[in-house]
């Protein structure tokens, strides 16, 4: 089994896995270099990460790239990766997120502290070649956030019901043997 490491941050109790930790960790920091021609400036967001609590033990880390490349981690050390590859709705909507993150950079801080989410917030980290910037949003308070921050909301909403989509296509199209599932994440 996979070694599982106990974060208490707050109200919310993550039991995250070193892969979980790992794969994150890999992913904010991702090199805007992957993405050569895609990258016009040092302000242009090539990559959007945001950790999503579901509920006290669960969280899962939505990471999105220019690209399209999107992919799902969760704190118990499953994922759903290579969706992009598969299916062309998956990269349109996730180029839509990354083409749009912009909208909330003035609402970022630049930072280093990569920190989980406690209770029900939200992290959004936006990557940029001069850093990575952070958003933090409450969906409870989402009516008080800016337009922009709503949009960015339910562009991400929609990258999740894509993903989520593809995964029961997977799964459909998958002999029915336990061990296909392996690559199915945790939703």
């Amino acid at each position: 089994m996979a070694q599982q490491k106990k974060r208490k941050t707050g109200d919310a109790h993550f039991l995250v896995t070193e892969n979980y930790l790992m794969t994150r960790g890999a992913s904010l920091h991702l090199s805007a270099k992957q993405f050569q021609g895609m990258v016009p400036s040092n302000d242009t967001i090539y990559g959007v990460v945001v950790d999503i609590p579901v509920n006290p033990q669960a969280l899962i880390t939505l990471v999105v790239y220019i690209n399209g490349a999107s992919n799902l981690y969760f704190n118990n050390g499953g994922s759903y990766t290579g969706a992009a590859t598969r299916y062309p709705a998956v990269v349109q909507v996730g180029r839509m997120l990354v083409a749009n993150a912009s909208r909330i950079l003035g609402e970022a801080e630049k930072t280093t502290k990569l920190d989980l989410p406690v209770g029900l917030e939200h992290h959004i980290f936006l990557m940029t070649k001069n850093g990575i910037y952070r958003k933090v949003f409450v969906p409870t308070e989402a009516i008080d956030a800016s337009r922009d921050m709503q949009t960015i909301y339910a562009l991400y909403q929609r990258v999740m019901q894509e993903l989520r989509t593809a995964q029961m296509k997977d799964r459909a199209a998958a002999p029915h043997n336990p061990a296909s599932k392996k690559n199915q994440g945790g939703v």
